[in-house]
């Protein structure tokens, strides 16, 4: 996310909302994702959706990982670095979504709502992540948030890159309840 930012080519939709927000909220990038993150864990209950360990984890962590990125890298001014830093930030996200989707330990807030809004609806998953993107991207743009180059090149390549990195990262799931 910070290499992202740090990139200042665009960022993913959820991050454009941050940083939107970031420019009326007097709060920090990364404590904006984690208050943003369970206010999204919220809007679970009445979809009756259950955090996993994981999807706890994931408000905290990627919100004070967010802040610690931000304080050690810097913004470079030239192009072929903020590319780098942009190309990079890309990768490093779809590792650490392959990371925590492959634990089994709870979807992340976001994916969850999309889950949760499929489980209500009936809607497809396409459909309804999709919407939820476009309304937090929207949002994010109005907001201020940088839209870009690298919002398109995250829409197309976040999920090829989760899908070359779930295998190495997917822990082995037991039916068996001895275990």
């Amino acid at each position: 996310m910070a290499m992202m930012v740090r990139a200042e080519l665009g960022l993913d939709p959820w991050d454009t909302l941050h940083q939107g927000l970031s420019f009326y909220v007097p709060l920090s990038f990364g404590v904006i994702t984690i208050v943003v993150g369970a206010t999204v864990l919220l809007l679970w209950i009445p979809l009756r959706q259950k955090p996993g360990l994981g999807t706890l984890l994931n408000v905290f962590v990627v919100g004070l990982a967010a802040d610690a990125g931000l304080a050690l890298l810097p913004a470079p001014d030239d192009l072929f670095l903020r590319a780098a830093l942009l190309v990079g930030g890309v990768v490093f996200n779809a590792v650490a979504g392959a990371m925590y989707i492959g634990s089994h330990l709870g979807p992340g807030p976001r994916d969850g709502l999309t889950l949760g809004l499929v489980s209500a609806t009936g809607r497809s998953v396409r459909l309804l992540r999709t919407a939820v993107e476009g309304t937090v991207l929207l949002a994010g743009w109005l907001l201020g948030g940088t839209v870009g180059a690298g919002t398109v090149l995250y829409a197309v390549a976040i999920g090829p890159l989760l899908q070359l990195f779930l295998p190495w990262f997917a822990a082995p799931v037991t039916t068996d309840e001895s275990v």
